[in-house]
């Protein structure tokens, strides 16, 4: 069939019924698929021939090197025809019999004066009525013949194409390359297909062409030029690019929570495959983190360039740093576009607006000069009702073809996507500003001055990305010069976590203040934490939505006596904390650790050490050793060294400590608390037994006023005196010895009664007839502060009285 290719093909069954008919058979003999389908072939063509039997054995296949009989055939209009045919029988896997399923008839070139006719007809067809776009080359790649479909795809009439290279009329590297091809297929006699893009000669315009070359050869088989098919696939391509890009915009916009970043990966996705120049523009509140207005903004609007891309002789770059806010008019091309709420098409050449706003700023002139700017889209950002800003997309002489319509709808669709991530970015942008400045206000601004110990403190918040967390760090003045040190940490990040820190805060502060031991206070704290979670757990949203789940914290609550230099830890699921010893070296101390907060049943076990003069203790939470490229063992080591590193003061120790535990990014808040303890001067301290006897009342008040003289407080004298006679008859008359009177002389004046009983005095206001109930009111008139706290041994009685001279303090270092 070879020197004869098929035009036709008929399928027949084992009987010789039609059951397929192509649409080559139906050119050929006439006849319609339907009118062909089940008929009989032998009768349908009149060729008995075809029948079967010994009469079908001439049109059987042809073997190799022969070629098929000729047959005449009858064409539905009754003239006959002498055609090629060549019948391929098949059978089913499973018939062992041979006998055929039947047979697929292959119909080739007609010969005759009616054939003469079709390939005349075909002729005429190819040149004047055929939908393919068809030049001929010769070997010098000149063209020598276009059919009348290419004149019409390449706009030059016949007179003009021929001569002409592929390179002349489709300008660009393409069509360079596309000459090279030819070239090949003429050197191999293979057919090359490609596909070319570039501007055609005729209309200047962009276009995507997919072409096939095939040699030409004379009858003696020499090429002596070159076929080419050509067929216009712009809108295809442009389609299929459309779709890649709303692909990578979906991928790669909005891979981060951060504004700017946000708006450069749009920028990124849109240049240069959209546009030569993209540009972001968003207003000023939305950087602030403010809520902008809903809808449509009307008159003139303040802007600031957050990212911008420009493509310039091929080379894309990237402006990093946003730029100058700008104030833009009401007539401007951007207030307009924030105003009317839709998207825009301008021309540089174009009257107002964008021709005036382009000549109001000699710079804009400039920069439309230097790009060869003529083309714009301005588009409005929105998402969720919210405007956002402005998206400029320019075209300059690096894309000479304008924007048009698709242009616009494809770019609607882009900086729709983008518009939805960079609301997303802002809101959490808005929600960890808003957690991160309740945290700092939640916690410490400042370390309150203690004479039991010189603070420190870093507090570091997580990454943008991640969020605010919940650590926190106290420094708590307790009764008896003692402080009470605190660092926690509340599982999770965001405003949830951060009200919860700023509640369980307050609770140890309130918890402190009742002076419980430190296991004491964490089960008190464990209590409430389990509550807080149940709470929490029951609130839901109208649609049954849950707010928040349940609420994990860890927590280390220690107690430093600057009078004995003993502190008292407990730790709630919490690292332990490290002390430098005065030689300079660093370590842990071996504190059990209890279960964190919201576990509930379990106790907390307190340990008691002594901290030598001249060391540090350090108390963190596990932001500042753990991250994703260490563990905590690694963390640890980490900070011991870093620790023992020599520091001027304590505020450079803790820089230095964090600027060497943390990342640039650090995925968790990371809290530090540095105290160094002091020691009470012993000579600012009196102690005396007091016997369970009313004679011992006034010799006490003369052995403090004669103390109160020699630290120099002759001032006090007066209502110490009251207050040691009110708080020592209350011990002998209502305690239990022991009885115990200790004075200290601090930034205040405490004065402290302890007695074995665990009965606890409460204030009470005396009727008139009453003879006692006044000890306590005096004693709380007389003081700033008071109180009582409860020890393993009884009880302590305190008050505190301010003195005159604030700063006289007599403190050991």
């Amino acid at each position: 069939m070879d020197a004869y290719p098929p035009l036709g093909m008929v399928v027949t069954d084992r009987e010789g019924l039609i059951t397929g008919w192509t649409p080559g058979a139906e050119r050929l003999l006439g006849y319609t698929g339907a009118e062909a389908r089940g008929r009989y072939a032998a009768e349908l063509m009149d060729a008995p021939a075809l029948a079967g039997g010994e009469a079908a054995r001439g049109a059987e296949a042809a073997g190799p090197g022969e070629r098929p009989p000729f047959l005449d055939v009858r064409h539905r209009d009754g003239h006959r025809l002498r055609v090629a045919v060549s019948r391929h029988t098949f059978a089913p896997e499973a018939d062992d019999t041979g006998a055929g399923a039947g047979s697929v008839l292959l119909l080739g070139t007609p010969s005759g004066p009616a054939a003469e006719r079709l390939r005349q007809a075909l002729s005429g067809w190819a040149l004047r009525d055929s939908p393919l776009a068809l030049t001929v080359y010769d070997t010098d790649l000149r063209c020598v013949w276009q059919s009348a479909a290419m004149r019409r795809l390449g706009g030059l009439p016949d007179e003009a194409r021929p001569g002409r290279r592929p390179a002349e009329v489709f300008t660009g590297s393409d069509g360079v390359e596309w000459e090279e091809r030819l070239r090949l297929a003429m050197a191999t006699g293979e057919e090359q297909a490609s596909e070319l893009k570039g501007t055609d000669l005729a209309e200047a315009r962009s276009r995507v062409l997919s072409v096939s070359a095939t040699p030409l050869r004379d009858p003696e088989g020499r090429i002596i030029g070159v076929c080419a098919l050509v067929s216009d696939v712009t809108e295809r391509h442009r389609a299929r690019e459309r779709l890649s890009l709303l692909n990578d915009a979906s991928l790669h916009i909005g891979s981060t929570l951060d504004i700017a970043q946000t708006a450069r990966e749009l920028t990124e996705v849109t240049v240069p495959r959209l546009t030569d120049v993209a540009r972001v523009d968003l207003l000023e509140v939305i950087l602030r983190g403010d809520e902008p207005a809903p809808g449509p903004l009307a008159g003139p609007v303040r802007l600031r360039r957050i990212a911008e891309m420009t493509l310039a002789e091929g080379v894309a770059t990237t402006q990093h740093t946003a730029g100058e806010a700008d104030v833009y008019l009401e007539n401007s091309p951007a207030a307009l576009c924030l105003a009317t709420g839709r998207s825009a098409l301008y021309r540089t050449n174009e009257e107002p607006p964008i021709r005036s706003y382009i000549d109001q700023s000699p710079e804009r002139q400039a920069k439309v000069r230097r790009l060869g700017t003529h083309s714009w889209m301005l588009l409005p950002m929105k998402a969720r009702g919210t405007t956002l800003g402005v998206v400029w997309f320019t075209r300059t002489r690096e894309t000479p073809e304008s924007f048009g319509e698709d242009d616009l709808s494809l770019a609607e669709d882009v900086v729709a996507r983008a518009a939805v991530c960079l609301d997303n970015a802002r809101r959490f942008a808005r929600e960890r500003v808003a957690a991160l400045t309740l945290q700092r206000n939640l916690l410490p601004r400042r370390m309150p001055e203690q004479s039991a110990v010189e603070s420190a403190s870093r507090y570091l918040p997580a990454a943008q990305q991640t969020g605010v967390g919940g650590d926190w760090f106290d420094v708590i003045g307790l009764s008896g010069a003692r402080v009470a040190l605190v660092v926690g940490d509340v599982v999770g990040h965001g405003i949830l976590a951060a009200a919860t820190m700023g509640r369980l805060r307050t609770a140890v502060r309130t918890l402190a203040d009742v002076d419980l031991a430190p296991e004491e206070l964490l089960t008190r704290l464990d209590d409430l934490v389990i509550r807080l979670s149940a709470e929490s757990g029951a609130d839901t949203e109208p649609t049954g939505a849950q707010v928040a789940g349940d609420i994990g914290a860890t927590c280390l609550y220690a107690v430093y006596d600057p009078v004995s230099r003993r502190c008292s830890m407990a730790l709630a699921g919490h690292l332990p904390p490290a002390v430098v010893h005065p030689d300079g070296t660093a370590a842990f101390l071996d504190v059990p650790v209890g279960p964190p907060l919201g576990l509930g049943g379990l106790p907390f076990e307190p340990t008691d050490v002594t901290l030598p003069e001249g060391s540090l203790l350090a108390l963190y939470t596990d932001g500042l050793i753990h991250s994703r490229h260490r563990d905590i063992g690694e963390g640890l080591d980490a900070l011991r060294r870093a620790l023992a590193a020599p520091a001027d003061s304590l505020d450079a120790l803790c820089d230095h400590a964090v600027r060497t535990m943390l990342p640039a990014h650090p995925t968790d808040d990371a809290a530090l608390l540095l105290v160094r303890p002091r020691t009470l001067d012993r000579r600012r301290i009196a102690v005396w037994d007091v016997a369970a006897e009313a004679a011992a009342v006034a010799r006490l008040r003369s052995d403090t006023v004669r103390v109160l003289a020699e630290w120099g407080l002759e001032e006090a004298a007066f209502v110490t005196e009251l207050v040691v006679s009110e708080l020592v008859t209350n011990a002998i008359r209502y305690g239990a010895p022991p009885i115990q009177l200790r004075l200290i002389h601090d930034r205040m004046l405490i004065c402290e009664v302890s007695d074995s009983s665990s009965t606890a005095p409460h204030l009470r206001r005396a009727r008139v007839l009453d003879e006692g109930g006044r000890g306590l009111l005096l004693v709380a008139q007389l003081t700033e502060r008071w109180g009582t706290r409860h020890t393993t041994a009884g009880k302590t009685i305190w008050c505190e009285q301010p003195l005159a001279a604030d700063g006289d303090r007599l403190t050991g270092r």
